[in-house]
């Protein structure tokens, strides 16, 4: 195995650590919030009928995270929307370590700024304990994606989930890592 490590996780152990110490006053290195895990979730109603569209979104996710993803399946049944309990309704990847902080340095340096009309990720996507929630209308912004490949332009959801207690922690840790957030006036 290489000695290869990602250039966020260098930045973090380097410059963010010290800087959230000060910011945060906190006594310990082990308080400053981390990266726990990346989660990149589409969910495709039209799945239900057209299993090879679930397939070739797993082959997306496949080349966007570097990293095989699995078929999420309905938990309940729901008569209103003709579902029933283990029907495959969307997919999802779950990324640590190493590979989340690669996914985040691609995503933060290459895919957020080929979204259309760009002027900053908004802030209202925390949820209250630290993690942070972006929803992306098509999966075309991944340099990686070929655009005469894909079956079907579809949205995703990206979740980034931190060690911090409060959204205000997470907000500083996710802009010393470099993400774009909207001024307060333009929310």
């Amino acid at each position: 195995m290489s000695d290869y490590i990602p250039r966020l996780k260098t930045l973090y152990k380097s410059e963010i650590i010290p800087f959230m110490m000060k910011e945060f006053s906190y006594k310990n290195v082990m308080q400053v919030p981390k990266l726990e895990k990346i989660v990149v979730n589409a969910g495709l109603a039209e799945g239900m009928h057209d299993i090879k569209l679930l397939e070739s979104v797993l082959e997306e996710f496949a080349i966007i995270t570097g990293q095989k993803g699995v078929i999420t399946r309905a938990k309940k049944s729901i008569a209103n929307f003709k579902l029933r309990q283990g029907m495959p309704i969307g997919c999802k990847v779950t990324l640590r370590g190493d590979r989340a902080y690669e996914f985040l340095d691609r995503f933060i340096s290459f895919s957020i700024p080929r979204i259309r009309d760009f002027r900053g990720v908004p802030i209202r996507g925390f949820d209250g304990r630290g993690n942070y929630t972006l929803g992306i209308t098509e999966q075309l912004i991944f340099p990686e994606i070929n655009y005469d490949k894909i079956s079907k332009v579809h949205g995703l959801s990206v979740t980034i989930v931190t060690s911090a207690d409060t959204d205000e922690e997470a907000k500083a840790l996710l802009s010393a890592f470099g993400m774009p957030f909207r001024k307060s006036s333009q929310a």
